[in-house]
This record gives structure tokens, sequence and C-alpha cells, in this order.
């Protein structure tokens, strides 16, 4: 039999408020509350709920034959608890199942892992725990933002204690390689690698309601036959996407939907594909080779690089910026702070940066709430000067106050005589001689 690994990522960024409409050092409360939770509420409408049901009743009809994978950021988790709680029951009920695999990520959704180790660790660390705390798991499988790679990265990540990680099948990457195989980190063979397929992936996250596509309209038959035409040798197909392409992304209209519920009845009956999550796969294939990605790719746009994040001069400074103000928020000690500099490490504040266009350039507006990526990097870096302000108060503030040498507080003190003096010598040396 070969594999099916079905993951969907989940994030929600904290969206920050527009700055023109106070004044920096004033009003120190960065995120827009009213639209974090306008945004959630709607997703969850159309997307996390009905979704979540879904995958509920199917695990009920097929059992441990149909098995998932998420990974959901801690952001989007602490969005859930404070907006949506009945989001996060509805995983619990799936985690239950047994036939439900959560993966370890970074806490904010963070590009910690291209700048500094003890912040990705930290990060990783925080968010196993989180995972842990609702779901019972500790993640076993990593997937970093945005399936961000290289060789030093999952080098890393194996340090942590991960068996396995998730990644891109770039093409640029692979070659003449197949991404439906088991491979290995370069560096740190134990790590072993899963590669989206980005084609048939793509064509539900992206092509299923194109019209315009040559293969629209998508089912599940069709689908089907696709898997079974890759070739015999080939043994696993990772489908990996955001879990908004079902209701969001891919509105309920669509049929997007009566796809999923009708896609696992059809790889049981007419394919020898079986559902399996990524630790189990790791599991039950074996590496064919090391993979050897020496420079950072992810699943972003047609690079499959780090373009959208990192690709203009304000996106660079903006996130030189956030992690050389990191050096004075961890001297604080002061939770509060180092809560708000990891929010604000979020990738998205740099994704809407991103000033590509073309076929790339609607994925990005889609996804932004400014009006232009210049829009969206003075206000990011005016979030960053006011609280550049609270952390130099609370630097200053945790100093210890100097004493002031005034007449009241200076105590008399009498002069010392030789009488005194040698009075002292002598008690001194009389109790070094009773010892």
């Amino acid at each position: 039999m070969r594999t099916i690994c079905l993951y969907f990522q989940i994030h929600q960024p904290f969206r920050l408020k527009k700055y023109r409409f106070f004044d920096i050092g004033k009003d120190h409360f960065y995120y827009d509350d009213f639209l974090n939770k306008s945004i959630l509420r709607k997703v969850a409408e159309k997307c996390y709920l009905p979704a979540n049901q879904l995958m509920l009743d199917l695990i009920k009809t097929y059992g441990k034959q149909f098995k998932i994978a998420y990974s959901l950021s801690g952001t989007v988790i602490e969005q859930f608890e404070q907006f949506i709680p009945e989001v996060i029951e509805s995983f619990k009920k799936l985690a239950k199942t047994g036939c439900v695999e959560f993966l370890g990520e970074t806490y904010s959704h963070s590009l910690a892992s291209l700048q500094n180790s003890n912040e990705f660790e930290e990060q990783v660390k925080l968010h196993t725990n989180l995972i842990h705390k609702h779901f019972g798991q500790k993640p076993a499988v990593f997937r970093n933002t945005e399936l961000i790679y290289s060789d030093d990265i999952g080098k890393r990540v194996a340090s942590l204690g991960f068996k396995a990680m998730l990644t891109e099948g770039a093409k640029h990457v692979l070659g003449w390689r197949s991404p439906n195989f088991l491979y290995t980190n370069a560096v740190e063979p134990r790590l072993k690698i899963l590669l989206k397929n980005f084609r048939m992936s793509d064509d539900i996250a992206f092509r299923f309601s194109d019209k315009n596509w040559d293969e629209f309209p998508l089912n599940a038959e069709k689908y089907v036959k696709w898997l079974n035409d890759i070739d015999g040798k080939d043994e696993i197909v990772n489908l990996f996407m955001d879990y908004e392409t079902f209701g969001e992304h891919q509105s309920r209209e669509t049929g997007i939907f009566e796809f999923l519920r009708e896609l696992p009845n059809r790889i049981f009956l007419h394919s020898n594909f079986e559902f399996k999550t990524p630790s189990e796969v790791t599991e039950k294939h074996q590496p064919v080779s090391p993979i050897h990605v020496q420079y950072p790719i992810s699943w972003a746009d047609e690079e499959r690089d780090l373009s959208a994040w990192l690709g203009n001069e304000m996106q660079d400074e903006a996130y030189s910026k956030i992690y050389k103000t990191g050096e004075k928020v961890l001297k604080t000690k002061n939770e509060n702070l180092i809560k708000i500099w990891r929010s604000l490490q979020t990738s998205d504040h740099f994704y809407y940066m991103c000033t590509k266009w073309f076929s790339d350039g609607d994925v990005h507006i889609y996804f932004n709430p400014y009006d232009t990526p210049y829009e969206a990097f003075i206000n990011y870096m005016n979030v960053i000067s006011d609280f550049e302000i609270l952390v130099d108060k609370a630097l200053e503030d945790s100093k210890p106050a100097k004493k002031s040498a005034t007449k009241s507080s200076i105590k008399k003190v009498k002069p010392k005589t030789e009488k005194t003096v040698a009075k002292k010598s002598a008690a001194t040396a009389k109790k070094k001689s009773r010892k």
C-alpha cells in the first residue's frame, strides 16, 4: 500500500492598529482587536468549525483508516481562546479520536530560524508546551513557518528532539528526483524529511474553483485517477495546504466540502493508497537518500524561497530592527514585553511589505490588510518605535535608584581616634587567639 499524508496549517496573525490614527508614545496597545475578532469569526464560521466537523464525521465513518495532521501556531490558539473558544473545543474532539497528529512549529509563526537560534528554540519549546496543554500530545514532527527549511535549520530541529520535518518539494532542489519519497537531512541523517507534492496539493488549494483551468471542474473521481497515474514506484503523496482552503479560499459554493467528503471513499475503493500521519509515514517508509538544501526554501510563490518576506529593503530593515530590539527586550525580563516582541516577529508583518507582482501579486494582495506595502512598512516601524519607548522605560525603571547625599540623610559619624583604632585591633587579635 502506498501512502497519503494529509496535512493542514492554521495561522492567524495579531493584526496591528493603523498608527496614523494616534500618536507614538501615548497608546501602547498595538492590536486591532475588532479586526482580529471579526476576521477570525468569519473564517471560523466558513472554515474551521464546518471543516472540523467534516473531519470528525470522516473519522467516525472510516475509523483508524482516515488520518490527518495539523499545525496550529501559538498566535492562532491564543486568538481562539480569546475570541472563539468553541474552535479549540472542536480540535480537542479531533485529538481524542487518536487519528489526528499535531505538529510542532514556532510559537508566533516567526522567522526566528533564520536569525536567532536561541529565540527559535525558545519559541519551539513554548509551542510544544501549548500543544501538550490543549491536545495532550508532544509534537514529534516539525513544521517550520511557511515550510522554511535548510540543512542547517533541519540540524537544529533534530537537536530539539524531533524525528521528522516537513518542507516543500521544490524543483530547484529536487532536480530529477520525485517528492513522493521519504528523505533525510543532509547534515543530521536521523531527521527524516517529508516533501510536499505541490502540484497535487495546489490542484486543491489554488485551482479547484478556477474556471479557466483546463481541468475544471475537479471532482474526487478525477483526483483519484491522478493519484493512480503517479509512478507505481513512488511511495508517498504529501498533500500540504492551508486549512482555509476549505470554505474560505475555496468557498462552500464551489463544492469543496463535497469534494473532501467524497475523497476518502474514492481512495479506499479505487486506489492502493492509505492515509497516515507524518509520524506514521516515517515509521512505515525508509528514506531513499539525503536531500541537500544549502539555502533556505519555503512553499511560497514561484521561487519557493524567502523573497515573500525578505525580498526588498523595507522587509530587510523591519526584520533587522525587530531582532535587534530583542536584545534590549530580553534584558528587561518583563514577560509582557517579551510576549509583545514575539508577536511582532510574526512573518505576516513582513509578508504585507512584499512588492512582488505578476503571478504572485494577487496572492499577496488577498492577504494584505494594507493598501500598499509601503503603508505596511510605515505602520510596522511606527509600532516598533513606540515599543522601543516602552522597552527603554522598563530598562530605566529596573535600574537601582541612586541615593542622594543630603544633610538630613547623612548620619553623624564619630571621628576615628588612635585610641578607637587600637581598641578594635586589640579586640580582633583577641578573637583570633581564641580560635
